[in-house]
């Protein structure tokens, strides 16, 4: 067998089984290199936890991560006889809970800072440029993707080298009480709150209460940690004061608003990102954003607030932001080759709400055109789990695409129905019950010098429409943040 991707251990076989409270079969394991819940990406010399989810029971796999090569697997007491010899086996009454403990434990030995973030959009582009700002000064870790939720918090822990300097954890939810428990277990020394938007409607009923539950994450705050929330939304006093009643020590805004503690004060969407001047709690900073967009833009002042919480330099962290990138599916630039020509394709896939779509339709019009003859256009998904008030939101969008750049609209669900027909004529286009019944006819849509952004909810499956295009057009080597 070849050597364990890391060889540094990640836990000791005796720190697992204090942690975790396990009784040991099989034999003893000095030590594990890392934390897998999916076979799939398990590594040599791997922890594998037998998560029970809403489709599979993990137990079905522990033969074949111990093929993979896991050092040991830990499994409940229902199915620890029958698992009893393929290798060694730490047993609990609970295995999502066992790694939850185990979480808690990575949280307790790690002696850095950690910064938890969370927001309605935004959440997990904000974690990843502050991951890439912070890692030039220490020892980074962060979530993987969006593990935000109640298995992806504790296992990122769980996966916390101890000599950590700076963790960097999402937190997500979809109904009250849900980020509780994860900030709990986090306790971060920053927590930062990036927008409130409409998102999970149908679940938490109004926007107060959207705001109730993302302040939810002060109540995780080491005792006079920092709270970063933003200055521009209308929810701002009720984040406020949810910071004032937790345990933060100090409590910091960002936007564009007059008093903001980091404040853009100009914007300048340029190819290749964007050229930011702001007011970083009294020091003035020009920098430029890799990835374009003034919604990013925004957030990076929260980035840099965070940075400062956790003592690296404004300054320094500034000029790192000129490598930040948009991750796939949130904002991410593909140069497409057509007919020997360009074309652009914005990814914004990956979810959509309605401030994130206003938010994608301005980067789209802002978007440099790779030829004159070229044409803006937009595929947009249905937007889901807004409420009773779903058409509304999606009619609205009209209003803002007739005042953008924007020369074509193509739209796809049947709440975008809505947004199709309220469209004015001439920027109205084709429209498809579903992604895939359209699929093909979109793809034909695009042409040379176009510059093509796609969006929509998760369960709209616009994705799909991004890779027709990828796969259908040889793409050039670069690939544009």
């Amino acid at each position: 067998m070849s050597e364990p991707a890391n060889n540094l251990p990640l836990w000791s076989g005796l720190e697992l089984v204090a942690a975790m409270s396990a009784r040991v079969l099989g034999p003893r394991v000095p030590a594990v290199h890392g934390i897998s819940i999916d076979t799939r990406t398990l590594q040599l010399g791997d922890l594998f936890f037998a998560i029970r989810g809403d489709a599979n029971d993990g137990h079905a796999f522990v033969e074949k991560a111990f093929e993979k090569g896991a050092a040991a697997a830990v499994v409940d007491e229902a199915h620890a006889d029958t698992l009893r010899g393929l290798g060694t086996l730490y047993v609990v009454h609970d295995v999502l809970r066992a790694m939850e403990d185990l979480g808690r434990a990575g949280r307790r030995r790690m002696t850095g800072m950690v910064v938890a973030i969370t927001g309605s959009v935004g959440k997990t582009s904000t974690k990843e440029m502050l991951k890439d700002v912070v890692s030039s000064f220490g020892k980074t870790h962060a979530s993987v993707a969006s593990y935000n939720n109640h298995w992806g918090v504790p296992l990122t822990l769980a996966r916390m080298p101890p000599d950590t300097a700076f963790g960097i954890l999402e937190i997500g939810m979809n109904h009250a009480n849900e980020i509780r428990p994860l900030t709990q277990m986090v306790r971060p020394h920053v927590a930062v709150i990036t927008a409130i938007a409409p998102v999970h409607l149908e679940n938490l009923g109004t926007m107060d209460a959207i705001a109730d539950a993302k302040a939810e994450i002060f109540d995780g705050l080491e005792n006079g940690g920092i709270a970063i929330i933003p200055r521009d939304t209308p929810h701002y006093m009720r984040l406020d004061n949810g910071a004032r009643n937790s345990s933060a020590g100090g409590i910091l805004s960002f936007g564009e608003t007059q008093g903001a503690d980091a404040r853009m004060i100009s914007f300048d969407a340029q190819a290749a990102g964007s050229l930011v001047k702001a007011d970083i709690m009294g020091e003035a900073i020009t920098y430029l954003l890799g990835a374009p967009g003034r919604h990013l833009a925004q957030n990076a002042l929260a980035i840099l607030l965070a940075a400062r919480a956790v003592g690296v330099d404004v300054t320094s962290a500034a000029k790192e932001l000129a490598h930040a990138t948009a991750p796939q599916g949130r904002g991410q630039q593909i140069t497409l080759e057509i007919g020997g020509a360009p074309a652009t394709l914005i990814d914004e896939s990956y979810n959509a709400n309605p401030v994130s779509m206003r938010a994608a339709l301005t980067l789209l019009a802002d978007a440099p055109m790779p030829a004159i003859f070229g044409r803006r256009m937009a595929m947009l998904g249905d937007m889901l789990e807004l409420g009773t008030d779903e058409m509304k939101f999606h009619a609205e969008l009209a209003h803002v695409i007739a005042e953008l750049p924007i020369d074509l609209v193509h739209t796809v669900g049947p709440r975008m129905r809505a947004l199709h027909d309220a469209l004015p004529t001439g920027k109205c286009g084709l429209h498809g019950a579903t992604a895939t019944e359209i699929c093909d006819q979109l793809v034909d849509q695009v042409v040379a010098g176009d510059v093509v952004m796609i969006k929509g909810s998760n369960g709209s499956r616009m994705g799909s429409i991004v890779q027709a295009l990828k796969a259908r057009h040889t793409q050039q080597d670069k690939v544009e943040g």
